[in-house]
């Protein structure tokens, strides 16, 4: 019988088949042929453009390194984003080179306890790597960590499995007592400033003694003010804040007024003078922050009609914007136009008492007739609708329909501590006193100095 001889080719192919020694998936179109794999012997160089960052899944691809890897792995690292307008979290984990799935599925760990969407404008975010034990290698993807209150913060981390958890962190709060006083050369604001006293502290401060002093007429060069305040801070010192004035004192003419902040035995708080006197009146007299004193109350000649007429109620000049504040507790009986007053509010206090509020640019949303106010609501903003010269605010307080100067009508007189109560404030009076004479003041180059 004949034997057919095979192709020493073909002998050596079918040898290597059948032990296993060389598998080759032969690709069905044009397409697939491009993505062959090499060989593992035959080693494909990445280029390198610089530090990746990204899983480890992308380090299984590596150039061959003539270094030596480090025995330990570096220390992690932090990049700090800002949120801007427009940005959304994907769009800026992607652009510091976080792969789509790590980022996708950190942003669905960060759901089960924070919406993204609640980012806001200038907001950051700590985003931690960790470099490999190759120069070459990407860097890894880690944590996340945002602040979510003042203090708290969440922090979406990395398991060993790739998966990601979020978790939400809160601190202690460290609260001390600060102490700053001044005397008034020019004015009360840069007074305040040269004590170390923020801008939102100096508001509550004249906040406190709005209801018994006019700041554009009463403040006189030579007086002085005490405070006493708290500061929050979180526990590892990275944020604070202002807490409330505790104690305060407005010397006027030699005259001194102090205030005690007290929480009653049913939890209000209110501020009292060394008597037990509510600070607090039933009626501002300026309700509106920062303002001038542009037209005081009676006769003079109409800036826009040409002819001398009663000027009923005060004006504030201020920039058109300007927040107006509800002067007492009560409901909004008038809300609209009304003639020569513009944009027009009133508000009924009560059977003896009105105030009313012209010119506005705009009521606040949701300010109509019926509507209950409580004093230091904002109910609308400066403008110059109506007869108006420029942008102020026309305030006028009405006792028993009659419309009277609000300098110098006698305020109805808050609430009066007596009995026990009277005692428990006494007590809280004296602590603060002993308080602040422990302070040392705050000095404009010094550490701030606290007690606890």
């Amino acid at each position: 019988m004949l034997r057919r001889r095979l192709p020493l080719t073909a002998i050596i192919s079918s040898s290597l088949i059948a032990g296993g020694l060389f598998m080759l998936d032969l690709p069905k179109t044009e397409e697939s042929q491009e993505h062959i794999s090499a060989p593992l012997s035959m080693s494909v160089p990445v280029e390198q453009t610089g530090v990746s960052v990204g899983s480890s899944a992308q380090a299984a691809i590596q150039s061959q390194s003539t270094e030596k890897p480090l025995e330990t792995l570096p220390e992690p690292y932090i990049k700090t984003l800002e949120v801007g307008r427009g940005d959304t979290l994907m769009k800026m984990l992607l652009e510091v080179g976080i792969n789509r799935g790590d980022a996708y599925t950190a942003i669905e760990a960060m759901r089960t306890a924070y919406d993204p969407r609640k980012l806001r404008v200038g907001q950051e975010i700590d985003v931690t790597f960790q470099p490999g034990r190759h120069q070459e290698m990407p860097h890894l993807f880690q944590e996340l960590r945002l602040n979510t209150d003042f203090n708290k913060d969440l922090y979406v981390s990395r398991s060993e499995d790739g998966s990601y958890n979020a978790q939400e962190r809160e601190q202690d709060l460290v609260t001390s007592l600060h102490r700053a006083e001044g005397t008034i050369e020019n004015s009360l604001y840069v007074a305040a400033s040269e004590a170390g006293i923020p801008a939102t502290l100096l508001m509550e401060f004249i906040f406190a003694y709005s209801f018994d002093v006019d700041f554009q007429r009463d403040i006189q060069k030579g007086d002085s003010f005490e405070i006493m305040y708290e500061k929050v801070a979180t526990a590892d010192g990275e944020r604070s804040k202002m807490g409330n004035i505790q104690y305060a004192s407005l010397n006027l003419s030699g005259t001194r007024l102090p205030i005690y902040r007290h929480i009653d035995k049913d939890g209000r708080i209110a501020y009292y003078d060394d008597k037990g006197q509510s600070a607090q009146k039933a009626l501002m007299r300026t309700p509106i922050n920062g303002a001038r004193l542009s037209s005081g109350f009676g006769k003079r000649k109409h800036p826009i009609l040409g002819y001398s007429k009663m000027h009923t109620g005060i004006d504030f000049a201020a920039p058109s914007g300007t927040p107006i504040f509800a002067a007492g507790d009560g409901v909004i009986d008038y809300a609209a136009r009304n003639g020569g007053y513009g944009k027009y509010i009133r508000i009924r206090h009560n059977s003896e008492y009105q105030t009313a509020y012209a010119h506005m640019r705009a009521f606040k949303k949701g300010m109509y007739k019926g509507k209950r106010v409580k004093q230091g609501d904002i109910i609308g903003y400066v403008g110059t609708t109506g007869r108006s010269t420029g942008p102020h605010l026309h305030y006028e307080i009405i006792k028993s329909n009659r419309k009277v100067n609000p300098l110098r009508v006698r305020m109805p007189s808050g609430k009066k501590l007596t009995g026990e109560e009277l005692a428990r404030f006494m007590e809280t009076k004296t602590s603060f006193d002993d308080k602040y004479a422990s302070l040392a003041p705050n000095t404009p180059n010094s550490q701030v100095a606290s007690a606890d």
